[in-house]
């Protein structure tokens, strides 16, 4: 029985945080013998803000190294950086022209980052959902990881799935997302209330993955949480309870024996034992991402790899999409 496929992707803009490691990295890692993954560096939809190209060419190779150094196996997955592989634009063309204005009139993320750049208000930004469609629709993907912020962008996949099945006959997958079992929601160690971002304009609100032991000391000790002095798991005191979630995502105790511990301690030796089961448990992530990044010959062999495997599949269904639309072959 073949195994089913999934496809997930991260930008290459900004460092990787611990939320994305505990989050999403290391349940892609959990799935890599269950399934038939697809990471890619999603390197064209990053380009819709302006990007210092010998920058972005180095985060480039940065996310590749993080993604290896995190544990997922070019050997067991596809690993690849989406502009390696055309078939991806090819097919987002095909999409746009079946994609109604006012599909993407109703996407929140374009409506929300169109206020906060209105000045780079450009149509990659508009078109950006299609992209997105045409990325997962490209590998017969049967599973997409998706957050709150992505659900739309997944529904707009599969409803040109079908509009394409429709109107041409079977030929795409209908996607379905993909709920892993439910770890903590990493927040900004300055802003409780907001995930932790990559894009935070606060410096110490996330930690990188590959952040230095005493840059973590220095955060964690800096974050905020409240004036009650009690170390408890509760929505009022939104601060320590990220610190307990945090705890107990990178040590896989659980949130009761971990408030037990800390019962009549003070937020000083907390934070302080938080800091070093962070650095602990990303010292191995930091350790193999400098020796990856060493090793460039080694990454150019990945991506290289990776994008022959991808092109194989995206080949074969750009093909199908040209001939069903009534493209002349060459």
């Amino acid at each position: 029985m073949e195994k089913k496929i999934i496809l997930s992707g991260m930008q290459p803009s900004g460092k990787l945080t611990l939320g994305n490691y505990i989050g999403a990295m290391k349940n892609w890692v959990a799935l890599q013998d269950e399934y038939d993954c697809h990471y890619c560096i999603v390197d064209l939809h990053a380009i819709t803000v302006p990007q210092i190209p010998k920058d972005l060419r180095r985060t480039t190779l940065e996310v590749l190294a993080q993604y290896i150094a995190s544990g997922i196996d070019p050997d067991k997955n596809t690993i690849f950086i989406q502009s390696h592989v055309p078939e991806h634009l090819q097919l987002a063309w095909i999409l746009n022209s079946m994609t109604y204005m006012g599909e993407l009139n109703r996407m929140t993320q374009f409506k929300d980052k169109s206020q906060k750049k209105a000045e780079n208000l450009n149509a990659g930004l508009y078109t950006y959902p299609v992209l997105m469609a045409a990325d997962i629709l490209l590998y017969g993907t049967h599973l997409v990881p998706v957050g709150e912020d992505q659900k739309q962008h997944l529904e707009l996949a599969r409803d040109l799935a079908q509009r394409f099945n429709s109107r041409y006959s079977d030929t795409f997958v209908i996607p379905e997302p993909f709920i892993p079992k439910e770890g903590a929601r990493i927040m900004s160690l300055q802003d409780p209330s907001q995930k932790m971002s990559k894009s935070d304009e606060n410096p110490n609100g996330p930690i990188s993955m590959i952040e230095e032991p005493d840059i973590i000391m220095s955060k964690v000790k800096k974050s905020v949480t409240d004036s009650l002095g009690v170390i408890s798991y509760n929505d009022e005191q939104k601060g320590i309870k990220n610190l307990i979630n945090i705890y107990s995502s990178i040590t896989g105790e659980s949130v009761g024996d971990i408030v037990n511990r800390y019962e009549g301690k003070g937020y000083g030796d907390f934070k302080k034992d938080v800091a070093e089961v962070i650095i602990e448990g990303l010292r191995p992530v930091r350790e193999k991402y400098h020796e990856l990044l060493d090793n460039k010959d080694y990454l150019e062999q990945v991506y290289t790899n990776g994008a022959e495997k991808a092109r194989k599949k995206a080949f074969k269904t750009v093909n199908k999409v040209y001939r069903k639309v009534g493209f002349v072959l060459r």
